[in-house]
């Protein structure tokens, strides 16, 4: 019965340790994002070479800037840092644009709505 009862007080510890943890700002790492978004595009809008590696450095360009922009404004105001990021995303898109053709381009609108739709979802609809 002791054994139960130190394995029981052990495991609440364990999750107590982790409802405590923080849950503010993440630590992102730019080259590692736009990895990962790269590749989900290149299967989504079936990228040639040329365009994955002008994807993958439209990505990097826009994360390092996202990056700049969380350490610069962090603390301030969300509507200040969400309209930045606004503008940054805006930026990124319209050189997207010149890098996919005309039926890429309508895939990734479409990518990127399902992508807002799951965020949405996930924060569970409020803003």
């Amino acid at each position: 019965m002791k054994k139960f009862g130190i394995i029981l007080l052990s495991i609440m510890l364990v999750s107590l340790a982790g409802i405590a943890q923080p849950r503010g700002q993440r630590n992102f790492d730019p080259e590692q994002m736009a990895r990962r978004q790269t590749d989900m595009l290149k299967d989504t809008l079936e990228l040639n070479e040329e365009q994955e590696q002008k994807v993958y450095e439209l990505n990097l360009e826009t994360g390092q800037k996202m990056s700049a922009l969380r350490d610069e404004i962090q603390g301030s105001d969300a509507g200040a840092i969400r309209e930045k990021m606004g503008e940054i995303r805006a930026e990124q898109n319209e050189k997207m644009k010149d890098i996919l053709t005309e039926e890429q381009w309508g895939k990734y609108e479409k990518y990127l709505e399902n992508m807002r739709a799951r965020w949405q979802q996930r924060r569970g609809g409020r803003r």
